[in-house]
């Protein structure tokens, strides 16, 4: 191939070593002057050497001996950050920098802005980044970034892939983001350099861009300085300190540089790659990895100028305009591990490695053919953080109080910065974000592996392999799998069982009628000499899934579903978190913390939620009131006062830990939450013969007048003592078994026993989410988010507002009551058999006025059903009456369907059927 015989002889021909002002890797340079969009210009070696060992130049300001905050690192997330805190008042902020701005890993990014993505919070970060890059800073400061607005094109190689990007068109509309699909006669006259010959078609977006790293960077911080906060560079932080206060919580002191000490409530660790070595100064664990990532920068080529940038994820290449040249680079499946990270930052020289790069080189060529007669003019290599699942880390680490991370941006730190330097901002100065930010929230992941190298490692690894490849609803990850197994797994395995991973837990999704799928050992997709599986059942299945239409195994689901509806069903949901919040203020605990009112007489449960302070949901759970004086473990604490069981989804337990306890720091309760997740499991019995099968099981009256809807007693199931709750998530009469470990299997067999005369079956969590959202039940984090408040979300019986007990959110609850809501959620169902996973454009009257949060089939209903919040266009209230006077359609991939508008559910409305009243027929 003539391009790359002229690529290896430019390289070793052309191009100077040298080390990176940061120290952060190494890049190649052209003897030539590089464009004026790329990152920055080469230095002088001996220059480089001084400043990144911290010689005479020092600091480049005195440091102050206090500040409010101290942002360490002046990448994209650092400088985003720092002017966003100036921007909402927070004067006395400082940013350290141990070299000079963008000298870590922002000064190899491509700058690449695409404004559309498969998640509707990413969407509106992306347009926060784009407002501010575009005009906001120049029109404050006077100064241009250098965005260049030159579009954006996705290339599909095949319909899965343009089914993809039509999901994406339909969401833009949502928010007034201009995009195209382009047949590929259309593509080429767009950018007749293009070869289309193998294209199904392309996703065009005009007002995608490019962003200058150096020229953003430079900008925000004069901005920042300009509304009092300050930019440090060439100090490298040396220490972070750490007190503990009068309840034993660790809390930020200071931070340490050879320079000086800065006192400090709040440290913000933006060090990119080195997030890692910041945080265990703090005792705190940052679990990202680092590879190398490159991209190499073409010779002048006619006729490239004015061409929008292009991503071809199925050649897994981007080329990105850079003046009359392009940028190529991409995501492989054999990166390079940077290995080299040591305790001061020292460097890491490396180049970039061709064996690896070259499918980037070939996807490029056969793209765009003008490429395999033009010359490279430079290479950029340099370090790039990834994480699990290829989102950010951000929030208040769970380990010390005052110690927020924003790093692991798995290469969209530019794009992403500005949208997420906000939300940073806002949650330090506020306690949260502003956004629906659970997603990117460091407590998203179990304390279990955070710290598990191998969990870091192979997740990443796949993340990283995977990032270019089409996102679809029942994807799993392969890579470090069987982390967390309850006392169910290998049973269940060996009846079919298709796992799931959430939280680390293997839990059950679906059951295959092929026999046991087992979840093997992660084999690096090939990649390292790793062996290859083979003949690996459970990948086959997920590959099968792999469509936007109904899944292959859409019917075995039916058929739990329909089950559970007919007879009875058996659910293993023994990942979900199991607390007990005990201690001397446990009530008054349960008072500010739940939304309903949990102290009824011992034996009850009560479905609640938790809010923030602005009345958003942080979480849906069951709280159940224990009888005092109880000490059998796991079943109930040895407290004799006031205690609570509580049962939360396993996916957030977590994020549900992490926000209790909080609440307890920040209000000084003295009571204690005792996780008993892993020591019991859980199984729920659902259906209308779910009380025959029981009667049989346990040693209780199961009577509706002795074991009434939304109860807890400690039973005797088959020798073995279990709290049995009267509840249900998916509409059906039916108990929860909250069964301690040793226990569970003669439980689930003494079940499984007694139900096979009642055409008892297993069921997983697909059926689990199609039969919820029929009984219109909420899912946390997908129709109830933070920012959604329990009376937008339907709710509000769950909010003890008739009584005067006050808890968190109560007040924002009440002024929302008071001024109307500005959004509702509505349920919809479609007469056509399409199938619908969420992000689908909602329109009313032909207007866009949402889009569905979730989405499934109900079996019992048949239809499609989907929910979604709307807003009414003119910014006023939702009314019930809003709703029931439009005439709504909703978007899947561009066509339309006619939508039906429920308020309530359309399945049961009257909630006969969990209380235990079914028609006879």
């Amino acid at each position: 191939m003539a391009f790359l015989g002229a690529t290896i002889s430019r390289v070793v021909r052309c191009h100077s070593l040298f080390p990176l002002p940061c120290g952060a890797g190494s890049r190649r340079y052209s003897s030539s002057s590089q464009s004026d969009h790329t990152a920055e210009k080469s230095v002088p070696y001996q220059n480089t050497l001084k400043q990144t060992e911290g010689g005479a130049s020092g600091p480049t300001k005195p440091l102050p001996q206090s500040a409010d905050v101290v942002v360490i690192g002046g990448g994209s997330l650092g400088c985003q950050t720092l002017y966003h805190l100036a921007k909402m008042g927070v004067s006395n902020a400082v940013l350290l920098e141990r070299d000079r701005l963008t000298a870590g890993t922002t000064w190899h990014t491509a700058g690449l802005l695409w404004q559309l993505r498969p998640s509707d919070t990413e969407v509106e970060l992306l347009a926060h980044t784009r407002n501010v890059i575009s005009s906001e800073l120049e029109m404050e400061t006077g100064l241009n970034t250098g965005w260049i607005q030159n579009g954006g094109l996705f290339i599909a190689s095949n319909k899965q892939r343009l089914d993809e990007y039509k999901r994406l068109m339909s969401l833009g509309k949502v928010y007034g983001i201009e995009s195209f699909v382009l047949s590929p006669a259309e593509t080429k006259d767009l950018y007749p350099l293009m070869n289309v010959d193998d294209l199904y078609g392309t996703l065009y977006v005009p007002k995608d861009g490019t962003m200058d790293p150096a020229g953003t960077c430079t900008t925000l911080s004069r901005a920042a300085s300009a509304r009092g906060a300050t930019v440090i560079e060439n100090c490298p932080v040396t220490g972070i300190q750490v007190k503990e206060d009068h309840l034993g919580v660790r809390r930020v002191k200071a931070v340490d540089t050879d320079f000086g000490t800065i006192e400090t409530p709040c440290v913000v660790n933006c060090a990119g790659v080195w997030a890692t070595k910041l945080g265990q100064m703090a005792g705190v664990n940052v679990p990202l990895i680092a590879m190398h990532h490159a991209y190499v920068v073409t010779e002048r080529i006619e006729g490239i100028q004015n061409m929008p940038n292009v991503r071809d994820h199925d050649a897994s290449v981007y080329l990105r305009l850079q003046g009359d040249a392009l940028s190529v680079g991409g995501y492989e499946q054999n990166p390079v591990f940077w290995e080299e990270v040591s305790d001061k930052f020292a460097f890491s020289l490396f180049d970039l490695d061709w064996d690896v790069f070259m499918q980037h080189i070939e996807g490029a060529v056969n793209r765009v053919p003008a490429l395999e007669r033009t010359g490279i003019k430079s290479t950029v290599c340099g370090p790039e953080s990834f994480t699990a699942d290829h989102k950010p880390l951000m929030g208040e680490a769970p380990e010390v109080r005052g110690f927020f991370l924003g790093c692991g941006f798995n290469s969209a730190g530019m794009m992403l910065g500005g949208g997420c330097g906000r939300e940073l901002a806002h949650w330090i100065i506020y306690g949260r974000p502003e956004k629906d930010m659970y997603g990117y929230d460091i407590r998203r992941f179990h304390h279990s592996l955070t710290n598990n190298n191998r969990w870091i490692r192979e997740r990443s690894h796949e993340s990283y392999a995977k990032n270019y490849s089409v996102v679809f609803p029942f994807d799993e990850p392969l890579a470090s799998r069987n982390m967390r197994l309850d006392p169910f797994h290998k049973v269940l395995q060996d009846q079919g069982c298709v796992f799931q991973e959430r939280h680390g837990w293997e839990r059950p999704g679906w059951f295959s009628r092929q026999g046991a799928a087992p979840v093997l050992d992660y084999d690096y997709y090939g990649a390292y000499d790793v062996p290859q599986n083979i003949n690996y059942k459970y990948n086959d299945l997920l590959g099968k899934e792999y469509t936007f239409s109904f899944p292959p195994h859409h019917d075995v689901i039916k058929e739990e579903c329909l089950a559970c509806r007919n007879a009875v069903a058996v659910f293993n949901m023994s990942y979900f978190g199991k607390f007990y919040l005990v201690g001397p203020d446990a009530k008054k605990a349960a008072d500010w913390l739940f939304t309903a009112d949990v102290n009824k007489a011992p034996g009850s449960t009560v479905y609640t939620c938790m809010l923030n302070k602005n009345g958003g949901a942080e979480s849906d759970l069951t709280v159940s009131r224990l009888e005092p004086g109880l000490t059998r473990l796991p079943l109930a604490p040895e407290f004799n006062g006031d205690s609570y069981y509580l049962a939360v989804g396993g996916a957030v337990a977590q994020h549900n830990w992490s926000h209790i306890q909080t609440v307890l720091q920040d209000r000084g309760f003295r009571c204690s939450l005792i996780d008993q997740s892993e020591q019991m499991g859980m199984i729920s019995i659902q259906g209308p013969k779910s009380r025959e099968l029981l009667q049989e099981v346990l040693d209780a009256d199961l009577s509706n007048e002795a074991f009434p809807f939304s109860t807890h007693r400690v039973v005797s199931a088959a020798g073995h003592q279990v709290r049995a709750m009267r509840l249900s998530f998916v509409g059906e009469m039916g108990w929860e078994l909250h069964i301690p470990r040793d226990s569970c299997l003669p439980v689930y067999q003494a079940v499984m026993a007694a139900g096979a005369k009642h055409g008892v079956c297993n069921a997983g969590y697909r059926a689990i989410d199609s039969l919820s959202i029929e009984k219109g039940y909420r899912h946390w984090h997908a129709d109830l988010r933070p920012n959604d408040t329990p009376l937008e979300a339907g709710l509000a019986f769950t909010c003890k507002m008739k009584s005067q007990i006050p808890f968190l959110g109560r007040e924002a609850l009440e002024a929302q009551k008071a001024e109307g809501l500005r959004k509702r959620i509505v349920c919809f169902t479609i007469e056509e058999k399409v199938p619908m996973f969420g992000l689908e454009a909602i329109f009313r009257n032909g207007i866009p006025v949402g889009h569905l949060r979730r989405s499934d089939f109900g079996f019992a209903i048949d239809k499609t059903i989907g929910y979604g919040y709307i807003r009414n266009p003119d910014g006023g209230v939702v009314s019930p009456e809003f709703v029931r006077s439009g005439e709504f359609t909703l978007e899947r991939m561009g066509l339309t369907y006619k939508a039906k508008a429920h308020l309530k559910s359309p399945f049961d409305p009257e909630n006969k059927r969990v209380k235990g009243f079914y028609s006879t027929p």
